[in-house]
Formats: structure tokens, sequence, C-alpha cells
């Protein structure tokens, strides 16, 4: 029978991460993101250069890895008590963060790996919106199909920030929604 190797949560292996993504941040708090090396993390975590390849294979998958950790949601989105507030609120603060300098550096990092990091930060905005949704319906108003809303506000947004260096206005990410509401249901 074929031992498999299993990883403790909390363990070792949980240590060697967490000190890994905290050299990472501190080192890019004073060297630019083009001059990171592997050898240079691994002395500022206290590990051997082989521990991040083993566990990360490259620099682009483990400063993707630092950049979902760092993307991933501390909160639940806001309820201001009703679906439209909530989806204006959620988009504001999605945009502002995503478009500020540190915002496009991670999703940068997340997408030029080859690795699943995309889409588990798809995975936070689905969890986010589908919330407010479920919110929307508990309170008796209109639910909102997350894809749709996906499709023509978040999509949009992120091809600017990653293609077009456009500066993400309110006025723009409302007016995103505005269009969305005025798109026929079931599309």
């Amino acid at each position: 029978m074929a031992v498999r190797e299993q990883i403790r949560v909390g363990g070792r292996s949980a240590r060697i991460q967490a000190a890994v993504h905290q050299a990472v941040k501190d080192l890019s708090t004073t060297t630019p993101r083009d001059e990171l090396t592997v050898p240079q993390i691994a002395a500022e975590a206290g590990v051997t250069p082989s521990t991040i390849y083993r566990r990360w294979g490259d620099l682009g998958a483990l400063l993707a890895d630092v950049a979902v950790e760092r993307l991933r949601p501390i909160a639940d989105p806001e309820d201001t008590g009703a679906v439209e507030t909530d989806l204006q609120a959620f988009v504001d603060q999605y945009a502002e963060e995503m478009s500020s300098p540190v915002g496009r550096a991670l999703l940068r990092d997340v997408f030029a790996s080859a690795e699943s990091f995309p889409l588990q930060c798809a995975g936070f905005i689905q969890n986010h919106l589908t919330i407010i949704a479920a919110r929307a319906k508990a309170r008796g108003e209109q639910p909102f199909a997350v894809d749709e809303l996906i499709d023509h506000v978040v999509a949009p947004i992120l091809y600017h920030i990653l293609y077009d260096d456009r500066e993400i206005t309110p006025d723009y990410c409302h007016a995103l929604l505005a269009r969305l509401h005025s798109l026929p249901q079931g599309r």
C-alpha cells in the first residue's frame, strides 16, 4: 500500500507558507517586483530555495499565490438594505481596489501564472455576488443573474484595468450597472 504525503493544516507546511508569503510582502516594500528572486525570498523566509521551487514551482506561481491570498475577501459584501445599493457598493469598492496600483499589480501576478489562480479570484467575485443576490431574494426584491452581472459589469472593469489602463471612475461603474438593468430579462 502506497503511503501518501498529507499536508497538516496548521503544521509545518502552513508555517512555511506563512513565512514565505510574509517574506514576499516584506521584500515587496523595498524591492521592485521585477527584481525579486526565489533565493532572496527564501533567505528572508528562512527556507531553502528548493523548498519554494518544490512547493510553488516558480517565482510566478509564488507571486500569484501571494496575490490571491491578498485578494481573498476578509468579510461578506456590505449589506445596505437594498439590492441596488448593495450592488453599487460592491462595484464601487471592487473597482477602486482593483484599479489601484496595488490592485493592478496583484491582478497582473494572478493572471501571469498558468495555475488556477484566476479561477480562485473568480470564485471570490461569484461568492460575493451570490450573497448579494440571496439577500435581495430574502428581502423580496428582484434578484439578478450573477453571470449577467459578471459579463456586463465586472468583465469590462477588469478588461480596462488589465489591458487598457483606463481610469475606472464611479460614474463608469454606475453606467455599467444602469446598462445591465436596461437589458431584457432572461438573456
